[in-house]
């Protein structure tokens, strides 16, 4: 059975995340959950906060492991012996960008595949960057987060505009 990577900057981990991974851990004997490190985006939380928040997330599977990266996924996948990418797609636009990728892994790891997942129908319109932007502007995200990251996005953003 390959090992998967399910990357991601889960900035941060939604409900629309935690059901792709569950559905995914269902399919892969081990499920390697990659937090990109990616300094080109403007993340809200840090590295080492968003993959504490995916840990406590993901406590209850049991072969899935959370791990931060900084590296190309083929680079990563290569060191951890991965075979397979997992990635949640909403969108016709989701699947362009994915596309790209897919094929930008494939060129530089030839034996990397991709396979798509669809979210549930609950979680279709759930993004992390719409969470982060309702929360933001003081929209309810509960059902959106676990409680936990909840907690931590609303005490994130009155950190952040304390500073102003």
């Amino acid at each position: 059975m390959p090992t998967a990577i399910f990357p991601g900057t889960f900035d941060p981990m939604t409900y629309g995340h935690i059901d792709l991974i569950a559905r995914a851990a269902l399919i892969f004997e081990r499920l390697i959950i990659a937090v990109a490190a990616s300094p080109s985006k403007k993340t809200l939380f840090s590295l080492s906060e968003r993959v504490a928040m995916a840990s406590d997330s993901l406590l209850h599977l049991d072969n899935v492991e959370v791990l931060g990266f900084s590296q190309l996924m083929a680079t990563f996948a290569k060191a951890h012996e991965a075979t397979v990418l997992v990635r949640g797609i909403r969108t016709t636009y989701d699947f362009e960008y994915e596309r790209q990728l897919a094929e930008m892994n494939i060129h530089l790891k030839p034996d990397l595949e991709t396979v798509f997942l669809i979210p549930s129908t609950q979680y279709g319109f759930i993004s992390s960057t719409i969470v982060r932007e309702v929360a933001l502007h003081g929209g309810d995200v509960v059902g959106l987060v676990p409680a936990h990251i909840h907690t931590a996005l609303l005490a994130k953003i009155a950190a952040n505009t304390a500073q102003l």
